[in-house]
């Protein structure tokens, strides 16, 4: 099981990215998937996921109406088009596939079973 992460880079505030994560040696079918980043000296900090379910996309508040997640089944791939970009953004971005992505009375709940290497975005002031 592979999942990687690409398309970081470095961008001036207000500018955009999109990363991708592909995964390997499994079907992103039978996951729901989800992006986590972490910048310098912070804890790690979930941003995304889509529920397998309903495929509801959920987002931090960090990130809602800047960021947004889709998947391409049929490449295996999923997305995060980044616009907007502020220098708070500046972290390393991972991808991360798990059972469930869902919504609970005051969280979003999802636990990854596998992640993917990282990839650094950098945004500039």
């Amino acid at each position: 099981v592979q999942l990687q992460a690409s398309g970081g880079g470095l961008v001036q505030a207000g500018g955009s990215l999109r990363l991708s994560c592909a995964a390997s040696r499994f079907t992103l079918d039978y996951y729901t998937t989800g992006w986590f980043r972490q910048a310098p000296g912070k804890e790690r900090e979930w941003i995304s996921c889509i529920s397998n379910s309903d495929g509801v996309t959920y987002y931090a508040d960090s990130v809602k109406g800047r960021f947004t997640f889709s998947r391409y089944n049929a490449k295996n791939t999923v997305y995060l088009q980044m616009n907007n970009l502020k220098p708070e953004d500046t972290a390393v971005y991972y991808c991360a596939a798990a059972p469930s992505c869902f919504r609970s009375a005051s969280d979003v709940i999802f636990n990854p079973a596998y992640w993917g290497k990282g990839t650094l975005v950098t945004v500039s002031s």
